[in-house]
């Protein structure tokens, strides 16, 4: 597989949110502003591309019966380093992410690109991975934190006082912000995307005819 391709297919093809189906606590969770969407996702995206850089790295010398310890030490000292920055320099998106945060340590679409791939191909392939599962992963949860976010209140924030609220002309759904709105919004995203997914492999099965 080429370095695009590699890059690319967390986009789209394998997106961990709406094609493989994981990290859904956080994604249900914190998905109620577009603003705790992307604090989420780049944190994630930073855990990830060290992570799978630096285990990628030192692959064929961790032994065996330690593998797993290893992964979570070198996780959650990643982890950590975007924790103390986020309470350090945004105190009010600590606030708001809470928890979820340090809950990064034992996210499935971290552990399970280290096992699947870091843990068994070089530290270029690993990167480009890990920023591909890491973007995909950012532009899931936003798409969901948008609709959850314009339905429920009305406006999106986008940067809150640097660039302000963008108002919109509908009337505001809280049903959308409760937990009953995440798991409806999430629902219909994974219908039709495993729509288009289907409509993609029927043409190409009608074309390979």
């Amino acid at each position: 597989m080429g370095y695009l391709a590699e890059l690319t297919k967390g986009l789209f093809k394998r997106n961990p949110t709406f094609v493989i189906v994981l990290g859904l606590c956080p994604t249900l969770a914190i998905t109620t502003s577009l603003e705790n969407a992307i604090g989420m996702g780049l944190s994630t995206l930073f855990v990830l591309i060290f992570s799978e850089l630096f285990i990628s790295l030192i692959r064929n010398i961790i032994p065996e019966n330690v593998r797993i310890p290893v992964f979570i030490v070198i996780i959650a000292t990643f982890v950590t380093i975007v924790q103390m920055t986020i309470k350090a320099y945004l105190p009010s998106l600590d606030d708001a992410l809470g928890i979820f945060i340090p809950l990064i340590v034992v996210n499935c679409i971290i552990f399970s690109r280290i096992e699947e791939y870091a843990s068994k191909n070089p530290p270029l392939y690993s990167i480009l991975d890990a920023i591909g599962m890491g973007l995909g992963f950012t532009l899931a949860i936003s798409l969901i934190s948008i609709i959850r976010e314009a339905l429920g209140t009305g406006k999106i924030s986008i940067l809150g006082d640097i660039i302000g609220d963008a108002s919109l002309p509908i009337e505001p759904m809280m049903f959308f912000i409760l937990a009953p709105g995440a798991l409806l919004t999430m629902g219909l995203l994974l219908a039709f995307f495993q729509w288009l997914e289907q409509k993609k492999e029927a043409k190409e099965s009608k074309e390979a005819k």
